[in-house]
């Protein structure tokens, strides 16, 4: 059962003699396998033969280097493998190398001219090619068009609207599997490593799309394109950088590549096109030519956009979300909840490609550039410039050209919401200035500010504002939180209690922290139904992430965000509602374009932009080191796919890899515990099922004719079935025995009496762990959950973990476990939330009688982790996970072979928990201040609250609100 891992250093015993060394060799090099090689000239030949061309001699200067033994003797290196296997290790260890010294004099040259900035262009026709020409690659090209699984899920960007309707709307591209589907990421970075603007580098990389789920999103499938150099980002201009890249891909649309496939070894006419681009909302401006700052941040609602300017919090608020809901919804003419104002106008149209091009028709003639910028009057065309993608003839007729980044956006309205519950100064949206706001919309009263004196103003507690009390119970659930092995990082380690705030959230806390454990903390925390609406926006983040999407449930979803939005809008402030919360009101509708949004979100992009930054090793030349880093890791990155005998990061083991963890202790069972386990190994084989049904019909007979009920059959059962099955087949004749299989001859005779006992085990991807061994771990794998043939769910604690050995012929691992009792309500129940809560004081098949079932094979069992709740005693909230790095591909489950993080961060089960808007009606209004609760005072003389109006600050709070009203009624008129 026990494999050994293969180092860096090691080399496994291999078939090939320098491994595939030749036959990556002849793959990129085709047009050479059927040229022969040179031969000596000798006088008779000397004036007719021609000798090989450049190409054919590099082919031919390599396929020597791979032949020739690294010394005399060497059979598991030749001289070419070697370098690789070398270069390999050097680029995993990360070491520094040492510096060439130049001894060069060169003070009595004429120095050139240093360019201003160089970009950096990394052609993408050969890069294209290679994927063909290897056959680690050329098949998986294919994936999309023969092993993909066509049901009517969106498992990959292939099963979209939008790959679907390019296909209809251009026939002879599609018609040709092999023709390259491409996602465009461009994003900036410090290569310094410092979390400053002070120097932005932006690389555009492009993303394959042909490439099956667990090869499309990994590094190894990621092509840089453009480095554009810093030190300021390119912003607007650009397009100027892009110019190249876009070139390539109009002759790539246009004219193609003559490529060589070697999966079918033919020569076909390779065409390639950009489907869309992934970026964060700043980048999403930049490519798209869309101005996302102001009161038209939108690109979705476009010039329809809904938004209001707050005087005193000095930005715009996107409310509006009831143009959204359906015609005749209640909200829409609920004027006292929202803004004072009945909203009847239908939901904005997105626009297509061709009102982008209608609409940037007065911008077509902008020039690019930084210098004597011309300041954009209000009013004027909202765009910037028409994007230079609209130059390729596709463009324009793509369903999504640009996507919104989950990843981002999921971030910034966790932000918004934890900055505002927790009251944190500088990140909370709900301040004098937003209560200000409320005052001059004349909305809400109960939570407008009253002057105390002495320049002090009360804000009343509004419903969304936590205790002390509260702030301390909500951050104690989350300090306590332990999560499995590889699921998240420590969450814990951000939460500081005694200041009562969260800091230090990376992207991926932020995704962890909404989708799963903020439901949970939020509970009790706050009135009903202000907690209700939390949850199910934490909701439609988990459902939204999902790897498998359906399109009426996104029709669903879209419908249910917009509900909760408003619902929102009911609870928060107007300064809450900034352009990143309104923009969840589209991500399920580009969910239901352009598919998954693994394929979509910045994440994987992030995580190779860190692997950029780590190639700089001249601090005055870093987009020159990242490029030398990034063309080794490209050349070693293809040769490693050949190194079979050396571990790279294709065959390395994946992180929870299904091997034993641990050392491994013999032990003797006693005899009670080994029928239990015994007898759930025999319960579990559908060999024996023929036997069981024998067993309980004896059972019947030699009652006969008492009654006896099927609990009393079952007990009998329990207990006997062991012997009687072992009993059985050893009084069987020689021609009965002959039809046995041998599992069930080995199954009756039975375990050997000395069993294996172990800490850790690694099952399904999953990391499993004993309870005991893991008190001192900020990690928890003991939970364990299990689902019977009739559906119930049982939740329980792993105890120890045991390997029956049936005398060599196999073997079968088993956890045994604390169960909770699920069948009454002492040790399971589902609070008024939706969530499940189990109980540790009641537990069932403690394993103290012969019927009882504490073991379960380790093959059934699920992981759950367990977050304890101090408000409620003795009950914890159960959570379930899934398997990192796995693949629903409507076929089975298929595993990844490459350890990355990226395909982590939607592995949630969703809760089942909606938003009810049918309850009350129009006028049952909710609480918006809290009662029994003292105001907070605020001093305005602290830092806390200044108005500046035309660069002038006012001397009076009086004169200041006097201004506002002045400046509502001229906007009115």
């Amino acid at each position: 059962m026990a494999s050994s891992k293969v180092r860096n250093s090691q080399v496994q015993e291999s078939s090939n003699e320098y491994g595939d060394i030749h036959e990556m060799l002849h793959e990129l090099f085709p047009m050479q396998n059927t040229t022969s090689r040179p031969v000596e000239e000798g006088p008779s030949v000397r004036q007719h033969a021609q000798g090989p061309n450049e190409d054919a001699q590099r082919f031919y200067n390599l396929l020597k280097d791979a032949e020739q033994p690294l010394y005399e003797g060497c059979k598991n290196f030749s001289k070419l493998s070697a370098i690789i296997t070398d270069d390999d290790d050097d680029d995993d260890d990360d070491d520094d190398d040492d510096e060439m010294e130049h001894n060069m004099n060169d003070s009595s040259k004429k120095r050139k001219k240093k360019a201003a900035k160089i970009l950096r262009w990394f052609p993408l026709k050969p890069r294209l090619q290679r994927l063909f020409m290897s056959s680690k690659t050329a098949g998986h090209m294919k994936w999309h068009a023969n092993g993909r699984t066509d049901d009517g899920l969106m498992r990959h960007p292939a099963d979209s609207p939008a790959w679907k309707t390019f296909d209809s709307k251009y026939g002879e591209f599609s018609s040709e599997p092999r023709n390259v589907r491409l996602g465009l990421a461009a994003d900036g970075f410090n290569p310094f490593g410092l979390m400053s603007i002070s120097h932005s580098t932006w690389p555009v990389i492009l993303v394959p799309y042909n490439f099956p789920p667990w090869m499309c999103m990994k590094r190894s499938s990621f092509m840089l394109s453009l480095l554009i150099p810093g030190p300021s980002s390119p912003g607007n201009d650009i397009d100027v950088y892009l110019q190249p890249l876009v070139e390539e891909l109009k002759e790539l649309w246009d004219v193609g590549v003559e490529t060589y496939d070697v999966s079918t070894k033919t020569i076909f006419q390779m065409h390639a096109a950009v489907m869309w681009t992934i970026n964060d909302f700043p980048a999403y401006g930049d490519l798209s030519g869309w101005n996302t700052k102001g009161a038209l941040a939108c690109p979705f609602c476009n010039y329809d956009t809904h938004s209001s300017w707050l005087y005193n919090g000095g930005k715009y608020c996107f409310m509006g979300h009831r143009r959204f809901l359906d015609n005749n919804h209640k909200f829409r003419k609920d004027a006292v909840s929202f803004d004072g104002s009945r909203e009847m106008r239908p939901a904005p149209v997105i626009p297509s490609g061709q009102d982008i091009i209608m609409q940037t028709e007065q911008v077509v003639d902008f020039s690019f550039g930084k210098n004597n910028k011309q300041k954009r009057k209000r009013g004027e065309c909202a765009w910037k410039k028409r994007s230079i993608f609209f130059t390729l003839p596709y463009w324009e007729h793509h369903m999504l050209r640009h996507n919104l980044d989950v990843m981002h956006v999921e971030k910034n309205v966790t932000d918004n919401i934890m900055g505002t519950l927790l009251n944190v100064a500088k990140k909370t949206k709900d301040n004098l200035k937003a209560r200000f706001d409320l005052q001059d919309m004349g909305i809400r009263s109960e939570l407008h500010p009253e002057e105390c004196g002495n320049d002090k103003w009360s804000m009343p507690h509004a419903c969304f504002t936590m205790t002390t009390s509260e702030k301390y119970s909500f951050l104690e659930v989350l300090e306590g939180v332990r999560v499995p092995d590889g699921y998240a990082s420590n969450v814990s380690r951000c939460v500081k209690l005694k200041e009562r705030k969260i800091i230090g959230l990376k992207s991926h806390d932020n995704h962890i922290l909404m989708q799963q454990l903020f439901p949970i903390a939020i509970r009790g925390c706050l009135p009903k139904k202000v907690s209700l609406v939390l949850i199910e926006l934490s909701c439609f983040f988990r459902e939204i992430c999902s790897k498998v999407l359906n399109v009426k449930e996104l029709e669903g979803l879209e419908k249910r965000i917009a509900v909760t939005l408003c619902e929102l809008e009911k609870i928060f402030p107007p300064s809450f509602f900034t352009v990143m919360v309104h923009l969840v009101m589209h991500l399920a509708n580009e969910a239901k374009i352009g598919g998954p949004v693994q394929y979509r979100w910045m994440y994987p992009i992030e995580r190779y932009l860190s692997r950029l930054k780590s190639y700089v090793r001249n601090r005055a030349y870093p987009e020159g080191s990242i490029a030398e880093g990034y063309i080794s890791e490209e050349c070693l990155t293809f040769c490693s796919r050949y190194l079979e005998s050396v571990e790279t990061v294709f065959n390395r083991p994946i992180r929870n890899n299904e091997e034993f963890t641990g050392a491994m202790l013999s032990i003797t069972l006693d005899q009670k515990s080994m029928t239990q386990a015994h007898r759930y190994v025999l319960f579990n084989c559908d060999e024996i099922i023929p036997f069981r049904n024998v067993h309980k019909d004896r059972i019947k007979a030699q009652l006969h004719p008492r009654r006896v009920s099927d609990d009393q059959i079952h007990k009998i059962h329990m207990e006997k079935f062991c012997d009687w099955f072992r009993e059985h087949v050893v009084l069987m004749t020689d021609a009965e025995n002959e039809k046995l299989t041998h599992i069930v001859r080995c199954l009756a005779r039975g375990p050997n009496n000395e069993a294996r006992r172990l800490k850790r085990y690694v099952t399904n991807g999953l990391k499993f762990r004993t309870k005991d061994s893991e008190e001192d771990k900020k990690t928890q794998n003991s939970g364990v959950s299990v689902i019977t043939e009739g559906g119930m769910t049982y939740y329980g604690a792993l105890t120890d973990i045991i390997e029956l050995d049936y005398f060599d012929s196999f073997k079968y691992i088993l956890f045994k476990c604390e169960w909770v009792d699920v069948l009454s309500g002492k040790g399971y129940k589902i609070d008024e939330f939706g969530f499940p809560l189990v109980n540790f004081k009641h537990l069932i098949h403690v394993g103290e009688k012969l019927i009882d079932e504490p073991y379960v094979l380790a093959s059934e069992a699920s992981q759950v982790f367990y977050v304890e709740d101090k408000r409620h005693k003795d009950w914890v909230v159960a959570v379930k996970t899934k398997a990192r790095d796995i693949f629903d591909a409507g076929i089975g489950v298929l595993c990844d072979d490459e350890d990355d993080e990226s395909n982590t961060y939607c592995e949630n089960v969703p809760y089942n928990v909606i938003v009810d808007d049918t309850h009350g009606d129009a006028n049952d209004h909710l609480d918006w201040a809290r009662p029994g609760l003292e105001g907070i005072i605020v001093n305005i003389y602290k830092g806390t609250f200044e108005i500046f109006r035309g660069g002038l600050k006012t001397a009076s709070i009086e004169h200041s609100c006097l201004l506002r009203r002045f400046d509502s009624l001229l906007r009115r008129f």
